[in-house]
Order: structure tokens, then C-alpha cells, then sequence
């Protein structure tokens, strides 16, 4: 994981880490696995969508230079990373076409077409956001297959639902399942915000 800001990461710290993340993938094809390479930046903090772009690119830039010198497959590689987005202390707000555009945009400048696909994390953002983003993503042209690998933003509707109450496991079990049909929706350019309320598994 890196921060955005106030001279971070620092030239060290990126080299640290994607060398890291480089090893990791080596060993998974000497295994004979598939790796999921993560070189996310953060979302916490006061950066700007600017910062998060140059913090981003540099991270990739970095990471795609130790994964040639260590030549990894990169069509067996699966890139795990954050979306271009603004600190979550930011006071700045981004429309997922403006997320969609400098996401692609940042990614076609450093990470080659031979990647195998691209998985998003939701990275803290609200899990309305990360699928509306995630939508937007898909109605830009990019090289790569993209998808979604979210966590909180899936998790989330599901534990306000159950709040721990065993009488509550099927509202937690509905709500997963809404925010997962939610995200399949968008991967298929059939999401729609109105109606997110709404979608459900088949």
C-alpha cells in the first residue's frame, strides 16, 4: 500500500514494495498460480485527484519495471489496484466519468497491453460510488479487461443489515447479494443508480 502526499512514498519506498510485489509475482508462476499484484494507493488523506494520478502512475511505472527485469509472464498477471480518485479528506468530489477517463487514461500510459485483466478495489469508497465508477470504467476504451475485486464496498450493506442479529442473517445475506447484482450490472453497462435497490442475483 502507498499514501498520496506530503512527499509520499518516497523513491525508496516504491522500489521497496514493487520489488516486493515483483518476488511475489515470481514465485506464484514458479508455482504454477496465476498472481494478483496489488499496488494500491491509498484513498485516506487530504490529496487531490491530481496528486492520486502522479502517485498512481509512479507506483505502476515502478512496479512494471521490477515485473520486466524479473521477466514475469505479463499475461498471466492480474493487476489489483485503486482507481484514480481523490483523498477521502479531500473535500473533492469526482463523476465517474472524470474517475472512469483519468483512471484509463493514467493506466494506458504505463501498464502494457499483455497485462492479463485489471480487478478495481473499491478502496473505501462508499459502495454506491465504487460500483457508479465502476460503470463508468466500462464505457471507456481500454486495453485490458476491467473488473471489480471489492471488499468493504461489498461487505459493508451486508454487516449494517445483520448487525450480529442470527434473525437478521437473510436481510445481511439480501444486501450482499443486491451490492454483488449491483456490480454485475455494471460490468455489464446495464447499471443504473435509480435503481440499485433493486438488482438481484438470478
Amino acid at each position: 500500500m502507498f499514501s498520496a502526499g506530503d512527499g509520499s512514498p518516497s523513491w525508496q519506498a516504491l522500489r521497496a514494495n514493487t520489488h516486493a510485489l515483483t518476488r511475489y509475482a515470481a514465485l506464484c508462476h514458479e508455482a504454477g498460480l496465476v498472481p494478483i499484484v496489488e499496488p494500491e494507493v491509498l484513498m485516506d488523506g487530504t490529496h487531490s485527484m491530481e496528486s492520486c494520478a502522479a502517485v498512481t502512475g509512479a507506483v505502476l511505472f515502478s512496479l512494471f519495471a521490477e515485473l520486466q527485469d524479473y521477466e514475469v509472464a505479463l499475461d498471466m498477471v492480474v493487476l489489483k489496484p485503486n482507481m484514480v480518485l481523490p483523498g477521502a479528506m479531500s473535500g473533492e468530489n469526482a463523476a465517474p466519468k472524470e474517475v472512469a477517463a483519468r483512471t484509463v487514461g493514467v493506466f494506458k500510459s504505463v501498464v502494457p497491453e499483455d497485462v492479463a485483466g485489471i480487478a478495481f478495489l473499491s478502496g473505501g469508497q462508499a459502495p454506491g460510488a465504487a460500483t457508479a465508477n465502476l460503470a463508468a470504467l466500462q464505457h471507456v476504451t481500454a486495453p485490458w479487461p476491467l473488473t471489480f475485486s471489492f471488499g468493504r464496498a461489498l461487505v459493508d450493506p451486508a454487516l449494517v443489515e445483520w448487525r450480529g442479529d442470527p434473525r437478521r442473517v437473510r436481510d445481511g445475506q439480501r444486501a450482499l447479494a443486491n451490492r454483488v447484482a449491483c456490480n454485475l450490472a455494471a460490468l455489464r453497462g446495464g447499471y443504473r443508480p435509480a435503481d440499485a435497490g433493486s438488482y438481484a442475483l438470478a
